[in-house]
Parts: structure tokens; C-alpha cells; sequence
């Protein structure tokens, strides 16, 4: 099995949105739409009544998280929508009637219809790109090098970073209690998030 993903330090993310931006330029993503968004998570106090300096915020990069059991596949009639071998999940956009029923179906809108092309679109995992043994650009871009690109299946400690570095030989240590995923309701995102000494917001996370 093969299960490509990101894994997002969100402590070294900084919010400067160059993923987004990098993502929109390479996938020629219409103004107004996205596959990369960054929102801001807080600021929250640590402890009940608690301000500032003690509060907890981060930035939290949300895209297509190539979930393993996708609602979108699910519900497309036509099998436009797929889990591909590599564990992502793709669009034939010749198969795609722009329905909308995967964008209702996707429970963090992370797709949308383009109104020009009439077929659903969203984040690909720059297959264009990571085909050819490339990263997806949302990594590359990440001055931060917040952003990490490997197999889920191989572990996350081999993921690449944009200067060719390894997770595990780069970022702070990091234990297993100090990753997350978003919530899951039935789809098992596969997209993780590596969050120290915050409180992780468990909450519902939307575009």
C-alpha cells in the first residue's frame, strides 16, 4: 500500500500563506478559490480567564487531505473522483459532470466547481510535479520548511522538505502524542499535523 500525504509543522509555520500563493500560480487555481488555505487557529488562553502572553495561536495550512475512505469518491456518479494507486485522491475531468456532489460530500470544503470549466476541482498533490519525483509546490514554497512530502506507510520520518532534508533529522523532536489529524467523520484524512506545547483545536475546521 501506498499513501502519500503532507505533514505540517504547525510551530515553524509562520502564516505567510507562500504555499497558497505557490499553489495557485503553478495550478492556475481561479481568484477566489483554493487548494491551499492558511487559517489562523486562537488566540486562545491556556487557562480559563488567561490573556496575554498566555494564549496559544497557529496557523493551520488546510487542503484536499487525500482522505482513505473518501466520501467525495463515494458520492460521484460518473467515477470522476478516485483513490489513486499512490493513495491520493484525483478528478478525471473529462468523467466529471460538475455535479457538486462531491463538494457537498467533502467535509472540509476543500473542493469547488469551476464556473469556467464546469468540473470539479482541488488539491492534486501537484501530481504533475510529484510524478516526476518532484514535491508538490505548497513544499517547495514553504520558506518556513513547515512542509513535509512522503509515504504515510513508510513512516513520516523519511518525509521530504524542500532542501531535500528528512522530517526527522530537521524538526524539533517531536513525540507521537504531538500529532494530529483533522477530525474525522468517517473519510479518515490522511493529512498530519505536528503541533508542541499548544493545545491542539479539535474543532470543526472549514475553508
Amino acid at each position: 500500500m501506498t499513501q502519500m500525504a503532507i505533514v505540517t509543522d504547525l510551530n515553524r509555520c509562520v502564516g505567510c500563506l507562500g504555499c497558497t500563493v505557490a499553489c495557485k500560480v503553478v495550478n492556475d487555481v481561479p481568484i477566489g478559490k483554493y487548494w491551499t488555505k492558511v487559517l489562523r487557529q486562537g488566540p486562545f488562553p491556556r487557562e480559563q480567564g488567561g490573556n496575554f502572553p498566555d494564549i496559544d495561536m497557529y496557523f493551520l495550512p488546510l487542503s484536499c487531505q487525500h482522505c482513505a475512505t473518501p466520501a467525495c469518491v463515494t458520492v460521484c456518479p460518473t467515477g470522476a473522483s478516485t483513490k489513486a494507486d499512490d493513495g491520493t485522491v484525483q478528478i478525471d475531468k473529462e468523467k466529471c459532470i460538475g455535479c457538486g456532489a462531491c463538494v457537498s460530500a467533502c467535509p472540509y470544503n476543500c473542493r469547488y466547481v469551476n464556473e469556467d470549466s464546469g468540473v470539479a476541482e482541488k488539491c492534486t498533490l501537484c501530481t504533475q510535479q510529484t510524478s516526476e519525483g518532484g514535491l508538490p509546490q505548497c513544499v517547495t514554497q514553504c520558506g518556513g520548511m513547515a512542509r513535509w512530502y512522503g509515504d504515510l506507510d513508510e513512516g513520516i520520518d523519511g518525509f521530504r522538505g524542500a532542501r531535500g532534508e528528512t522530517l526527522r533529522d530537521f524538526v524539533e523532536e517531536f513525540t507521537d502524542d504531538d500529532l494530529y489529524r483533522l477530525p474525522d467523520s468517517g473519510n479518515d484524512p490522511q493529512g498530519v499535523f505536528i503541533l508542541r506545547r499548544m493545545a491542539w483545536q479539535d474543532g470543526e475546521v472549514k475553508m
